[in-house]
């Protein structure tokens, strides 16, 4: 039996620190805002201002929608092999995401916010090489530095992880070589 979760993974009886994606009406931006306290529902990002240390990033729609899919699919590979709800991205409105996706899928985000768009497939390659792990320090690392949306954008650790993710991507071949799984896994604080 699957474990039910609210969008990707997101299980508010085990922890209320999570992150939630919005994607807007229309041509909008697309936000990630880190969220550490659950109130029962998803709240709407109209209620965060711009300046919000808790939010992550701002990107346009077209440039979520060049990873979304793969990331959709590399987040449930994960949650089916635990047993987990898989979870899909809305047409719009928002979607959560347990704090270890979230912090994923924002590293990915400020990579490829303000790369050339032609850069966009090697920032996906790059990304889906690294381990959860090294997705996970990348981000913490970062955020520390320059993690709002608007004041760190293309300074310090975020413009590093730009040029480290857009260039010199990694071959498929290690991308299918990596385990189905690595230890520690994304539920071993939760189990």
């Amino acid at each position: 039996m699957k474990t039910k979760t609210l969008g990707f993974g997101f299980d508010p009886g085990r922890t209320a620190h999570y992150f939630s994606l919005h994607l807007p009406r229309g041509e909008g931006a697309v936000k990630v805002i880190e969220r550490f306290d659950w109130q029962g529902e998803l709240p709407p990002e109209a209620e965060l201002p711009n300046e919000s240390k808790d939010l992550k990033v701002i990107i346009a729609l077209e440039r979520f929608r060049d990873v979304a899919d793969e990331c959709r699919a590399e987040f449930n590979r994960r949650l089916t092999a635990h047993a987990y709800a898989t979870g899909r991205w809305p047409t719009r409105g928002p979607v959560a995401l347990d704090r270890s996706f979230g912090r994923e899928l924002v590293l990915l985000l400020w990579a490829i916010e303000d790369c050339d768009v032609n850069e966009i497939p090697n920032a996906l390659r790059n990304w889906l090489g690294l381990s959860p792990e090294e997705r996970w320090w990348l981000y913490t690392m970062t955020n520390a530095a320059t993690g709002q949306a608007l004041a760190g954008r293309g300074r310090g650790w975020r413009k590093a992880v730009r040029f480290a993710l857009c260039e010199n991507p990694v071959t498929e071949g290690i991308i299918r070589r990596r385990p189905a799984l690595t230890a520690p896994s994304l539920f071993d604080d939760l189990d």
